[in-house]
């Protein structure tokens, strides 16, 4: 018995560990892998690609150019839609941009190069409130959907990783909770 109260602070330590470590913030270069910052083959390339992804408070998008002809622009939806450049919320211009998503909601990026934009070099990427669970394969909802009303879609099951964290800290929380219950 005395075994299993010395064990509890540890076990406490290892579950608390394992749950900060499966819900940190990610990175996640704009369109890919081996995406560039750079007028897409398909107009809709950026937009297709962050509707795939479930963006979190915390999360960072990584966006590579040169930064001695391009640049990305944060804008407002209105200025987002009509690629208009004048009066950003944010510019850079660095080359290799890493921006933090830091509240939910949507956030409207385009090129600062002429003409880029109009040919789809821009992206809206929607934060889910703090309030919705990170699955990183679960689909991002459609910026036309109404977010605030609609559930979350429900996650896609996939045979990665993902059902193995689960059924990791499910494990954990099982075995924590049985020691407890001995002590």
């Amino acid at each position: 018995m005395d075994c299993l109260k010395s064990l509890m602070p540890c076990l406490a330590i290892l579950l608390l560990v394992s749950m900060i470590s499966f819900s940190e913030a990610k990175e996640l270069g704009i369109g890919g892998k081996k995406s560039k910052w750079e007028v897409p083959s398909s107009p809709d390339k950026y937009n297709k690609w962050a509707q795939s992804k479930r963006f979190q408070i915390g999360d960072a998008i990584v966006l590579k150019y040169d930064g001695k002809i391009d640049s990305v622009l944060q804008v407002s939806e209105g200025n987002f839609k009509s690629c208009i450049k004048s009066n950003p919320i944010q510019s850079y211009n660095d080359g290799n941009t890493k921006i933090t998503l830091d509240k939910s909601g949507p956030f409207y990026f385009i090129s600062g190069a002429d003409g880029h934009c109009e040919k789809g070099q821009k992206v809206e990427i929607t934060v889910m409130s703090e309030k919705h669970h990170h699955h990183p394969d679960a689909p991002a909802p459609s910026p036309a959907e109404d977010h605030h009303h609609a559930p979350a879609p429900a996650p896609k099951k996939s045979g990665g990783g993902n059902g193995l964290k689960a059924g990791f800290m499910g494990g954990l929380v099982a075995v924590v909770m049985a020691i407890m219950a001995f002590v």
